[in-house]
């Protein structure tokens, strides 16, 4: 049975119809710097030139700020595919990106390990 949810062809028992290099055009690296951690938001500013679904569905999604992973996972597909839909849609202006923040403290810190040691001591 084929659906046509959210402008993706679906079928129940083979997934998607469309092969993923077919959806970036055969691209596997793209050209903005993206990390599945990555937050991705729209600008407002509409893509230049015409989008495929895929990129539309992308944009639909991401209104609000979305993770490449959450991303991925919401487009049923490889996050290398996604990565290329978006670095696509930041190079024409219709996606802000923001990396992720470094994590405070760092999850080297000595102090922090200690504390956690110290913890997990009075517990035992």
């Amino acid at each position: 049975m084929v659906d046509a949810q959210d402008g993706m062809w679906l079928d129940d028992a083979a997934g998607r119809l469309i092969r993923p290099y077919t959806v970036s055009n055969g691209r596997t690296r793209p050209t903005a710097q993206l990390d599945l951690l990555t937050m991705v938001m729209a600008t407002g500013s509409g893509p230049r030139g015409d989008v495929g679904p895929d990129h539309a569905q992308v944009l639909g999604l991401c209104e609000g700020p979305r993770s490449v992973a959450e991303l991925a996972a919401h487009l049923r597909l490889p996050a290398v595919v996604t990565k290329v839909l978006l670095s696509d849609l930041v190079d024409c202006g219709a996606l802000t990106t923001r990396a992720p923040r470094p994590m405070s403290p760092s999850p080297n810190d000595r102090n922090l390990l200690e504390a956690v040691l110290h913890g997990l001591r009075k517990r035992l």
